[in-house]
């Protein structure tokens, strides 16, 4: 179990706290939606969190299937399209870059996990997730 503590500031301002660590981060409503877009609005969190999913169970799943995956240095980067009627979360695009080259196994094997991690599990049903993954060569195994 893990708790967040969050606490309205006032002016579309909330501050999380993330009880066992003590780390702190604060939202703010997005300008488009009578916000001054000061700081991650609770949307972008969700974005950012099947972003820092996917590369953590990837990490994760290549240490438990001991696979020598090299993922330090991978960039994520995640779009999030919003809907006018109702507010929600439509489309997330998330383009994920390896700097290293991978075997054609490798990298079926790093896109299943992508799929298969906590949060896109989550998010599937509910928002489109369209997923690109780029690496520096696909090689022969």
């Amino acid at each position: 179990m893990v708790r967040i503590n969050i606490g309205y500031q006032g002016d579309l301002h909330c501050q999380l706290e993330h009880e066992s660590s003590k780390t702190i981060i604060h939202t703010d409503a997005p300008v488009d939606n009578k916000g001054r877009g000061a700081s991650f609005s609770p949307t972008d969190l969700v974005a950012a969190g099947l972003g820092s999913c996917i590369v953590t169970t990837m990490a994760i799943a290549a240490q438990n299937n001991n696979r020598d995956i090299p993922l330090e240095g991978t960039k994520v980067s995640v779009e999030k399209y919003m809907s006018a009627a109702p507010r929600r979360i439509e489309r997330l695009a998330v383009d994920i870059e390896f700097p290293f080259s991978f075997s054609e196994s490798d990298m079926k094997f790093l896109e299943n996990v992508a799929r298969t991690c906590p949060v896109h599990r989550n998010l599937e049903h509910s928002v489109q997730i369209d997923l690109t993954i780029r690496c520096a060569e696909i090689v022969a195994a």
